[in-house]
């Protein structure tokens, strides 16, 4: 996972920011990652005139993942709306750990770190498995 090519993922997740719909904060977020098999997968926030129901990007980006197949994320980066690098927010790190790969890679404002360094004894399935014995 160390040859990620971290510019052109930076430039699918600044596309992505294109696809926002962000009229009440007027914070578009996009995101962008690689998938176990190579998928580069995407995705951005789209909010609601209830405010608090609105969806980050990354649900969008999980959501994606799913529907073209599945699989785990290896690497992932997030931008705002001037394209600058944004750590996700404590609801979408465990969003994306629950769907990372072990040592998922992230872009984060202050460089590249792991999935265990950004939700440090995260609670996900891995947990689980180990719980059960798998």
């Amino acid at each position: 996972m160390t040859d990620i090519d971290w510019e052109s993922l930076r430039a699918h997740a600044r596309e992505a920011l294109t696809h926002s719909y962000s009229p009440y904060s007027n914070f578009p977020v996009g995101v962008a990652a690689i998938a176990d098999d190579g998928r580069v997968l995407t995705g951005a926030n789209v909010e609601n005139a209830s405010y608090g129901i609105g969806l980050c990007a990354e649900c969008s980006l999980v959501s994606a993942l799913h529907m073209t197949g599945g699989g785990k994320l290896v690497a992932f980066t997030c931008v705002d709306g001037h394209g600058n690098a944004l750590m996700p927010c404590g609801r979408c790190r465990q969003l994306l750990y629950e769907h990372s790969a072990e040592g998922m890679l992230l872009d984060t404002v202050s460089g590249i770190k792991t999935i265990d360094e950004v939700i440090p004894d995260a609670f996900g399935p891995r947990t689980l498995a180990e719980y059960a014995g798998d």
